[in-house]
């Protein structure tokens, strides 16, 4: 979906990066970064911190389960 520059939106070009990564590493890669992300973030944030991304999540897909019905 290309704007009248004929550029490519960001939003394209996001998804077309994450296509081309996915094709070339398995889930064996994606899991290492994850694991590699996740030290690195809880070695910057507390317990807390977790709590509350966690409650946000929770009322967020709650909100969206609701308005699914």
């Amino acid at each position: 979906m290309a704007n009248n520059n004929e550029k490519m939106s960001r939003e394209e070009a996001g998804r077309k990066g994450g296509e081309a990564t996915a094709k070339n590493h398995d889930k064996e890669f994606f899991q290492e970064i994850g694991q590699k992300g996740g030290e690195a973030t809880s070695e910057n944030h507390d317990k807390e911190f977790y709590q509350e991304i966690g409650k946000k999540g929770g009322e967020a897909r709650a909100d969206q389960r609701d308005s699914d019905d």
